[in-house]
């Protein structure tokens, strides 16, 4: 009777050993040859994300997600693998800002109800990544900046 209950502790503990390990930070070979034209100003992999559904309204809602981010000259990509999260390119037509609060950063898209903030903190110099995201917006016609 040891012997199930062995392999299945093993099992279990193999496939809690593989979900920690999964990076978020696969791209398909087009999106990487996408943002490599681009030029990559900026990229992190696997951090945790504050996702915040309409904050400070009646219905505000939000969870940590894991995922990564990268930012070009004409792009801003938040994903985990080849799943989108949160996409700027320059055909982006909601409003989209970028602001700083000591080491944390937020990235706010849309208005009202459909506002949405994507907060993290980079392991360094969160004055250059907001400054490196508030030149990718410049070349994105969504209004607000």
């Amino acid at each position: 009777m040891r012997k199930p209950i062995s392999l299945f502790l093993a099992g279990a503990t193999l496939v809690a050993f593989s979900a920690c390990d999964r990076s978020t930070s696969r791209l398909s070979p087009e999106q990487q040859a996408r943002f490599q034209a681009e030029g990559i100003r900026r990229r992190a992999d696997d951090i945790v994300f504050r996702y915040t559904r309409d904050p400070g309204g009646r219905s505000e809602r939000w969870e940590d997600r894991r995922a990564s981010i990268i930012v070009t000259g004409a792009s801003i990509l938040i994903h985990k693998n080849e799943k989108v999260g949160f996409e700027v390119t320059p055909r982006t037509q909601r409003a989209v800002s970028v602001q700083r609060a000591a080491g944390r950063i937020r990235l706010r898209s849309g208005s009202g109800r459909s506002e949405e903030v994507w907060s993290f903190e980079p392991e360094s110099d969160a004055e250059g990544w907001v400054r490196d995201i508030r030149a990718t917006l410049k070349g994105v016609d969504s209004g607000k900046q």
